[in-house]
C-alpha cells in the first residue's frame, strides 16, 4: 500500500474539518504539512445544507441577551445532560467566529445600518442567531474552502473512502482510504489526525441528512476499539418536508411560520404556551406526533401517504420569504410544486442530528477509555461527543459547535506536530494493519455471497424508522435489537456486483451500510438501557426524567464478540443547576 506522510491528517471537510485545517495552516505559518481527506468533493460535504444560522451573542446587554443567558437555554435544552464546562466554551467563543467568517467572506443578513440582523431560534431566550439568509453553511463552507486554497501546505484529497483507523498503543498512527477514482488504496500516516465526518442519521431512511452521512468516522473509530458517547440521543427535527424529508429550516418558525392541524389550530398553545413553534425541536417534534396520533393531522395524496402537518409561512409574505427564506420556496416549488407564499407546506418530524458521537474530552481529544485520552486524536463537529449539546441539540448551536472545537484541534494538533515526541515512523506491527486494511477490501470485493447490500439497508431504515423513533419503548427498542443483530449476521453474507476498482460506488455503498448497522446496534443498545425520557430519548414506558439515576453519559466500546459494552460517566454541572423544562 502507498504511504503518504504528512504532519497532521483531517478526516472529513465539513465545517470542523475545513476550519481545523485553516487554523492548523495559520498555527503553523503555512509550514506544516495538512492533508484534507473527503470522500465526496469537498464543497459537497453535508455543512452547505446547513440553512437556518449559527448562534452567538454578538450584541451583549441587547434584550438583556448574555454568554450566561445562552449558556443557560443551552443546558436547558440539553436537557442538563450536557457537560456544562463545555456549554461555557461555547457560548464564550462563538461570537469571535462568527465575526472571524464576516472577516473571510461570508455575506450576513444585515440591518439598513449594516449591523448583522440575529433571529429567534427554538429554545433561545432571545433572538441571537446570526445568518445568510438560509444558505448559511453553505456561505460559511465556500468561505473556509476559499481561503484554504491559499495556504500551499494544504493538499485536499477529493472522493477518498476512509477504510481504517490505526492505533498504537492509544496513539493515532494513520487513516487508510480508497481512492475512487483509481480504486487505489493509501495510507496517510501522520503526527495528529483529526476526525471531521459529521453526523449518522442516515441509518434512518426518513431524515434530512444526505446519502453520505453514514456516521464513517463514528463507526472506524468504535471499530478500532474507541468508546462512543450518548449514541441514544437522536434528534428528529419537527419539519421535514414530506414525502421527502428535506429540511424545511427552524429559521421559517424563527421568522414567524405557524404549525397548523387539520382543525386549522396552532396546537403547539397546548404543549409550549410561551414559546409555541419555537420551543426547542424535541417538544415541537413530538407535540406534532402527538398531534397526528390524536387524529389531527392531515393526509394528501399529492405527497403520498404519510400523516403530517401544515408549516404556514403564507402571512410573512412574498417578498420577506423571498429575502430571509430564499431556499425553503426554492425547495417546496421543485420537491412538491408548493409556494409557500400561497399554500402551507406538509411537514413531519425527521431524524435530523446526532448529539452522540466519538467520546472526547472538553478539548475535543478523543477518549482511549473513561478516564484516559489517547495521543494525537481529535474528533470535532458532529462526530465528536464533548458533549455540549446534551440530550437535545438547540438550533444553530451545531455550527458554533463545529467551527469552535474545529479551531481547538487545529491549534493542539499543531503543538503536537511540533513536539518533539510526535512521530510518524511506524512500527512493524503498525505497518502489518495498515496493510492487513488493503486485505480486508480484497476480501469484500471479492465476496460472493448471497445478500445483497441494499436490501440490508432497506431493512435497517424500516427497522429504525418504525422502531426507534422520536418515541420508544422497551418492546419495540427489543425488537429493533433483534432483527439489527439479525442484519449484523447477514452482513458477514453479501457480495459486492461490482468487481471494478475505479469508481465503485457499489464498493463504497456496502462498506458504508456496515458502518450503519453498527452504530445502529450502539444507538439501540444505549436506548433500551437508559430507563428514563430525558431530551430527545422519550420513553413512552418511563415517561420522567430521572437525574438521581440517570444524569449521567453513556460510554459505548464494542466488544470482541461483535457486541456493544455500556458504562456510564458524570455530568459536569457548573453553573446551571437541573430544574424542569417548561417552554
Amino acid at each position: 500500500m502507498e504511504v503518504l506522510d504528512y504532519d497532521i491528517v483531517i478526516l472529513g471537510s465539513g465545517l470542523a474539518g475545513m476550519r481545523a485545517a485553516l487554523q492548523a495552516a495559520i498555527a503553523s505559518n503555512g509550514k506544516a504539512r495538512i492533508a484534507v481527506i473527503s470522500k465526496l468533493h469537498a464543497m459537497r460535504s453535508h455543512s452547505v445544507s446547513a440553512e437556518g444560522g449559527i448562534s452567538g451573542v454578538l450584541y451583549p446587554g441587547e434584550h438583556g441577551d448574555s454568554e450566561d443567558l445562552h449558556g443557560y437555554d443551552t443546558a436547558k435544552g440539553g436537557d442538563f445532560l450536557g457537560d456544562q464546562d463545555a456549554v461555557e466554551l461555547l457560548v464564550k467563543h462563538a461570537p469571535e467566529e462568527i465575526k472571524l467568517f464576516d472577516h473571510l467572506g461570508v455575506p450576513w443578513n444585515r440591518d439598513n445600518n449594516g449591523k448583522i440582523v440575529l433571529r429567534p431560534f427554538g429554545g433561545m431566550s432571545i433572538p441571537r442567531t446570526a445568518f445568510a439568509s438560509d444558505k448559511t453553511g453553505f456561505f460559511m463552507l465556500s468561505a473556509l474552502y476559499d481561503n484554504l486554497l491559499e495556504f500551499d501546505n494544504i493538499k485536499i484529497f477529493h472522493e477518498y473512502l476512509a477504510t481504517g483507523l490505526v492505533m498504537e498503543k492509544g496513539a493515532f498512527r494513520a487513516i487508510t482510504a480508497l481512492d475512487m477514482a483509481s480504486g487505489t488504496m493509501r495510507a496517510f500516516v501522520a503526527k495528529a489526525g483529526i476526525i471531521g465526518t459529521g453526523g449518522f442519521a442516515r441509518i434512518y431512511g426518513f431524515t434530512t441528512n444526505a446519502y453520505s452521512c453514514t456516521g464513517d468516522g463514528a463507526a472506524l473509530a468504535y471499530n478500532a476499539g474507541l468508546p462512543l458517547k450518548n449514541m441514544e440521543f437522536v434528534q428528529f427535527h419537527p419539519t421535514g418536508l414530506v414525502p421527502s424529508g428535506i429540511l424545511i429550516t427552524e429559521a421559517s418558525r424563527g421568522e414567524g411560520a405557524y404549525l397548523i392541524n387539520s382543525k386549522g389550530e396552532r396546537f403547539m398553545e397546548r404543549y409550549a404556551k410561551n414559546k409555541m413553534e419555537l420551543a426547542p425541536r424535541d417538544i415541537v417534534s413530538r407535540s406534532i406526533i402527538t398531534e397526528i396520533e390524536e387524529g389531527r393531522g392531515l393526509t394528501d395524496p399529492r405527497f403520498g401517504d404519510m400523516n403530517f402537518v401544515h408549516l404556514d409561512l403564507r402571512h410573512l409574505g412574498e417578498e420577506k420569504i423571498a429575502e430571509r427564506l430564499p431556499m425553503v420556496k426554492e425547495i417546496a416549488l421543485k420537491m412538491i410544486g408548493v409556494d409557500p407564499a400561497k399554500e402551507p407546506l406538509p411537514v413531519a418530524p425527521v431524524a435530523h442530528f446526532t448529539m452522540g458521537g466519538i467520546h472526547t474530552d472538553i478539548n475535543g481529544k478523543v477518549m482511549l477509555n473513561d478516564k484516559k485520552s489517547t495521543t494525537g486524536l481529535w474528533a470535532v463537529g458532529e462526530c465528536g461527543c464533548v458533549s455540549v449539546h446534551g440530550a437535545n441539540r438547540l438550533g444553530s448551536n451545531s455550527l458554533s459547535q463545529c467551527v469552535i472545537w474545529g479551531k481547538m484541534a487545529g491549534n493542539a494538533a499543531v503543538q503536537l506536530a511540533k513536539s518533539g515526541g510526535a512521530t510518524t515512523e511506524l512500527s512493524h506491527k503498525t505497518k502489518k494493519l495498515i496493510d492487513s486494511q488493503e486485505d480486508k477490501l480484497n476480501k469484500l470485493l471479492d465476496s460472493n455471497g448471497s445478500e445483497n447490500p441494499y436490501d440490508l439497508r432497506k431493512a435497517l431504515w424500516r427497522v429504525m424508522d418504525v422502531k426507534v423513533g422520536a418515541f420508544r419503548n422497551l418492546n419495540s427498542l427489543k425488537q429493533a435489537r433483534t432483527e439489527l443483530a439479525k442484519l449484523k449476521r447477514l452482513y458477514g453474507k453479501i457480495y459486492v456486483d461490482d468487481k471494478s476498482r475505479v469508481y465503485n460506488t457499489n464498493l463504497r455503498d456496502t462498506i458504508e451500510i456496515g458502518n450503519m448497522i453498527d452504530l445502529a446496534c450502539v444507538v439501540v443498545a444505549g436506548a433500551i438501557n437508559r430507563k428514563e425520557s430525558r431530551g430527545a430519548h422519550a420513553r413512552r414506558d418511563y415517561p420522567k426524567r430521572d437525574d438521581k439515576r440517570w444524569m449521567k453519559h453513556t460510554i459505548a466500546y464494542k466488544m470482541a464478540s461483535g457486541g456493544v459494552k455500556l458504562s456510564y460517566i458524570p455530568v459536569k454541572i457548573t453553573k446551571w443547576k437541573p430544574e424542569e423544562r417548561k417552554y
